[in-house]
């Protein structure tokens, strides 16, 4: 196997990933920050090392659109996209989800507008979690380029069938350079063998894609969608333990947890942030405090199950979120309550909800967040939401 080295940033690493994993068709429209990965898949196709369709479309919407086209023959398709850029593919998004087409699109997670930002948030990516895509969210750029590949073996699996999406923080992780380890592509051949489907269009075979329906069967269709989603949770930890034995990174599956078996108070954290939190949890530790990690590493399908274990083991959770459904609470929060509503004895919860528009979460942040989930825990009074590094008081 090989062992190669590289210093690349988180763009670059996606794109290395994509290359491995062998699309027969790139569809490509810039936007910052997301603009490096399809730059650099251009450069693999234009000096041979990728066989491959580099499409330049005319905006996001004929990208989706463009890779649609593509999965709809039963080959490979790729795109990247970020922001309003996301929000512009929106409508096919849901097209390719219901037609079952196992598109693979990382997405550069960016704050949006108005205010106007180039920074990183999770708020387009979170707006989309009713689009029945596959979300994943990664912490490095070794794992965004081991996702790529992995993302084709789990999309592709004929009880998925369902796209997937790749998120990465905005500049933190896109622009940022990491050591990273490339894999051999043979490897990654036998890992990821060629896309075989009976869902395309085919002459000998013929099918019907895209198709109308009436109330009276709508339901169904939809149930499948459903479930496919829901099956997807076995693939997802089959195909990591599959990834790991075979180059020697495993993450976890759905989630992984970190110094959580005899936590009192734990944070739950996506992206780039649960490294820092690491730390900052490393830090606590060492003074005698027990508090813990759970990465999150999938929005959707959503570990409900693996949430409710780690409940049972702690005296109060914190969900971070980089985004917030306004006049309520953060998306992830949401969903974290919603899995623990089914317990007979709840966990103090609380939502910390920082980062927005690329603002950075220090680990002071952290740590305050630790010492607010063990004040609670003690009987201090907690605010269910709490803004963190807010320049102004907040009035309730």
């Amino acid at each position: 196997m090989s062992k190669e080295k590289l210093f690349v940033s988180g763009d670059d690493a996606v794109a290395l990933g994509a290359r491995l994993a062998r699309p027969n068709v790139i569809s490509a429209y810039p936007i910052t920050p997301q603009t490096i990965v399809v730059e650099r898949l251009s450069d693999y196709v234009e000096d041979g090392s990728l066989d491959a369709e580099f499409m330049h479309v005319e905006s996001e919407h004929s990208a989706m659109s463009a890779a649609m086209g593509v999965s709809s023959v039963g080959a490979r398709a790729f795109t990247a996209t970020s922001s309003q850029g996301l929000l512009h593919m929106s409508e096919a998004m849901h097209y390719a989800s219901g037609a079952r087409f196992p598109i693979v699109m990382m997405n550069a997670n960016r704050a949006l507008a108005v205010p106007w930002s180039i920074y990183g948030d999770q708020s387009d990516s979170m707006s989309q979690l009713n689009s029945g895509w596959i979300q994943v969210y990664v912490e490095d750029a070794q794992e965004a380029l081991d996702m790529v590949i992995q993302a084709y073996k789990i999309a592709e699996n004929p009880k998925v069938l369902t796209p997937f999406m790749v998120n990465l923080d905005g500049f933190i992780l896109t622009h940022t350079y990491e050591l990273i380890e490339l894999p051999d592509q043979n490897d990654v051949d036998r890992f990821l063998p060629k896309y075989e489907t009976v869902n395309k269009m085919d002459l000998d075979n013929p099918n019907s894609l895209c198709f109308s329906t009436t109330p009276a069967d709508n339901l169904e269709f939809k149930y499948q969608q459903h479930k496919a989603m829901m099956d997807s949770k076995e693939v997802i930890n089959t195909v990591d333990k599959e990834f790991g034995d075979q180059f020697g990174r495993y993450y976890g599956g759905l989630v992984k947890e970190y110094k959580c078996d005899d936590a009192d108070v734990v944070l739950i954290t996506t992206g780039s942030i649960t490294g820092t939190t690491r730390v900052v949890v490393d830090k606590m530790r060492s003074e005698g405090e027990k508090v813990g990690l759970l990465k999150l590493r999938y929005l959707r399908p959503f570990p409900d199950k693996e949430i409710r274990e780690l409940a049972k083991k702690v005296k109060a959770i914190g969900t971070i979120d980089k985004n917030i459904s306004y006049g309520y609470e953060g998306t992830i929060f949401t969903n974290v309550n919603s899995a623990l509503c089914q317990m007979d004895k709840l966990p103090l919860s609380i939502n910390f909800i920082g980062g927005m528009g690329g603002r950075d979460i220090s680990k002071e942040n952290i740590e305050e967040m630790f010492k607010n989930l063990l004040d609670g825990i003690n009987g201090k009074e907690q605010k269910r939401v709490q803004f963190i590094g807010m320049g102004c008081e907040i009035d309730e």
